[in-house]
C-alpha cells in the first residue's frame, strides 16, 4: 500500500513517515509542489506546517489543484487540516487560546472509522496558533477540545479527514491507532 506524506514544512513530517513505515505502508516524503499524477498513491497524508492560513488565500503547494477530485483517502494534519477547512468553505482563524503541548480531546463521533477503536477521551499533542472554528458545510465534527471546536472533521461522502492535533507524536494517546484506522480505509 502506497501512502506518501505531502511535506508542508512541518516539524514532525518525518514522524508521520516513520509511523506509516512502521505500520507497513510503502511511504515517502514528497514536496507539496508534487503533481497528483506523480504521487501513485492508495492514500495521502497532508503533513502539518508552520504556514499560517488565517485570513489569507495562501496555497498549500499544488494541493488545491487536485484535492477536489482525489479518490483515495486523505488524512490531513495540523495545517493540512486547516487547509481542508478553508478550501472546502470552513472558517480558519487565529486561536484565542493557541494549543501547544498536551490537550484533552473529546471524541464526538466514536462511530467514525478514524476513532471507532478509541476511547471517548484522549490526551493528544498539539502545536498550533490557527484553527478551524467552523467546518465546511456538511462536514462532521469528529472531536473537539476546550480551546478548539474542530479538533477533527470529516467530509460527508469522501474519505477526507482532518485532525488539528498530531497523531504521529508519541505523547498522543491512540495516535498509532488513528494511523491504523486511516490505513484500513486506504485498503478498501
Amino acid at each position: 500500500m502506497k501512502v506518501p506524506v505531502i511535506d508542508n514544512g512541518g516539524q514532525w513530517t518525518h514522524r508521520e513517515w516513520r509511523v506509516l513505515r512502521d505500520l507497513g505502508a510503502e511511504t515517502r516524503i514528497v514536496a507539496n509542489s508534487t503533481p497528483f499524477a506523480e504521487l501513485d498513491a492508495d492514500g495521502i497524508v497532508l503533513s502539518g506546517g508552520a504556514l499560517s492560513l488565517e485570513g489569507t488565500a495562501a496555497p498549500l503547494g499544488v494541493v488545491g489543484e487536485w484535492i477536489d477530485r482525489v479518490t483515495v483517502p486523505v488524512l490531513a494534519i495540523c495545517v493540512g487540516h486547516q487547509f481542508l477547512g478553508r478550501h472546502f468553505g470552513g472558517r480558519v482563524v487565529r486561536a484565542e487560546s493557541p494549543e501547544f503541548g498536551s490537550v484533552d480531546l473529546t471524541v464526538d463521533r466514536p462511530d467514525h472509522p478514524l476513532f471507532a477503536t478509541l476511547p471517548p477521551h484522549l490526551r493528544v499533542w498539539a502545536s498550533h496558533s490557527d484553527q478551524v472554528v467552523a467546518p465546511p458545510p456538511g462536514w462532521a465534527v469528529l472531536a473537539h477540545s476546550s480551546a478548539c471546536p474542530v479538533e477533527a472533521m470529516a467530509h460527508p461522502e469522501r474519505a477526507l479527514w482532518g485532525v488539528q492535533f498530531h497523531p504521529e507524536v508519541e505523547h498522543t494517546e491512540g495516535g498509532r491507532e488513528i494511523f491504523r484506522n486511516f490505513l484500513a480505509a486506504c485498503r478498501r
